[in-house]
């Protein structure tokens, strides 16, 4: 009895051991979760980006044409001006002197000329009935030719003179932006030539340039695709994070510059309420190509594998696989695939970092990839490259 007990004890003690001693496999983890969509497929169009400044067409320096002392200034510092407009007066009696006495000497130069006329037209008459010789007449002839280039001369001085008058008062010769008054009334300036004072200056601005500098390489890439002449371009200020100023480009250098290797290039944007003032800085994006179907997909979504950029994407079976893409720019928020993309991939878009490997089973759920717009009207983001950016348009 006492046997059959102990032996059952040592059973059960095996029994118990033998449970405590071995281990059950643990279960495997569930595939981890992602998102995916396919690529978002739009009309692209490329931009390269440069710095640069703005630029008045017309800049012009206001001197008085004649000298004397300013009697009244007829605008107020930084005002808007029309071609035109009167800005200075210089004291006129001194020039109104001048036409009066230039108005007598007139009156008698016209007053010779009719006395030697009307000798010339006698002395004829005398001639014709035998009373007078030829060379008398002759003699009264040159009188008259005398008198009439004297008054002619004397209109002349004349018109100089009320011209005189008339550039005693200063007027605007461009519409623009007026500066501050370098003279104030009671000043003597100096006038009629390029050494004369300078009284203010005006700068256009509507339209207004955009100056800035690219490379040879651009140049040539501009010239093949014959979009070096009024391509779009757009710019963006300092303190904005959209391209919002938008116009054409206009001209290009005659020549590269052979110490530096680039080209001035000018831009023309409507200013109409003058915001835009000459000397302001800022980026400008210009059209590098006509614009094309593209593939675009989250910046988030690429993965580096050392020298390579790739993509996840998900297979029929739920498993991944590494695709290495060929990067275009950045737009919207979104990268544009140049290769190494079918339009029905479905690329992983979040949980990236969950991928261990190519080849992981996941559990993907769809989602959505949309254009995350910037500032100022749907207008693009800087693209982070160095000088390449684009924007599109969803096709469909």
């Amino acid at each position: 009895m006492r046997g059959s007990f102990t032996h059952l004890m040592f059973a059960a003690l095996a029994v118990v051991l033998t449970a405590c001693g071995g281990q059950a496999e643990p279960a495997a983890p569930p595939p981890p979760e992602v998102t995916v969509s396919q690529p978002l497929v739009g009309e692209v169009m490329d931009w390269d980006e440069f710095p640069g400044r703005f630029e008045a067409p017309q800049t012009v320096d206001v001197r008085a044409r004649v000298g004397g002392y300013i009697q009244a200034v007829h605008f107020r510092d930084g005002d808007y001006v029309r071609q035109g407009q009167l800005l200075f007066t210089l004291d006129p009696r001194q020039a109104q002197a001048s036409v009066a006495a230039a108005q007598a000497q007139v009156a008698q130069a016209q007053a010779q000329e009719n006395l030697a006329r009307t000798e010339f037209e006698r002395a004829e008459t005398l001639l014709e009935q035998g009373f007078l010789s030829q060379s008398a007449v002759d003699l009264r002839q040159a009188n008259l030719q005398t008198a009439e280039a004297a008054a002619a001369a004397a209109s002349s001085a004349l018109r100089e003179a009320r011209l005189g008058l008339e550039f005693t008062r200063v007027t605007a010769p461009i519409s623009g932006r007026v500066s501050d008054r370098r003279a104030d009334p009671g000043n003597l300036v100096a006038g009629g030539s390029s050494a004369a004072d300078i009284l203010t200056t005006i700068v256009s601005t509507s339209p207004i340039h955009f100056a800035f500098e690219a490379s040879e390489s651009i140049l040539l890439r501009y010239q093949r695709s014959s979009r070096n002449d009024r391509a779009p371009l757009r710019v963006r200020l300092q303190d904005e994070t959209g391209f919002r100023h938008v116009g054409y480009l206009d001209f290009s250098d005659n020549a590269v510059d052979s110490a530096s290797g680039v080209v001035r290039l000018r831009g023309v944007i409507q200013n109409s309420d003058g915001f835009l003032r000459p000397g302001m800085y800022g980026q400008v994006q210009l059209a590098g190509a006509a614009p094309y179907q593209a593939m675009l997909v989250p910046d988030s979504a690429i993965v580096t594998d050392q020298a390579r950029r790739i993509v996840y994407v998900v297979g029929a079976n739920g498993a991944t696989e590494a695709r290495p893409v060929e990067l275009g720019p950045l737009v919207d928020g979104l990268r544009v695939i140049r290769a190494g993309l079918q339009a029905t991939d479905r690329v992983v878009i979040e949980g990236v970092q969950r991928i261990m490997q190519p080849g992981q089973p996941v559990t993907p759920t769809n989602g959505r990839i949309e254009r995350v717009q910037a500032q100022g009207g749907g207008a693009v983001t800087a693209a982070p490259a160095p000088a390449s950016s684009a924007s599109f348009s969803v096709a469909g």
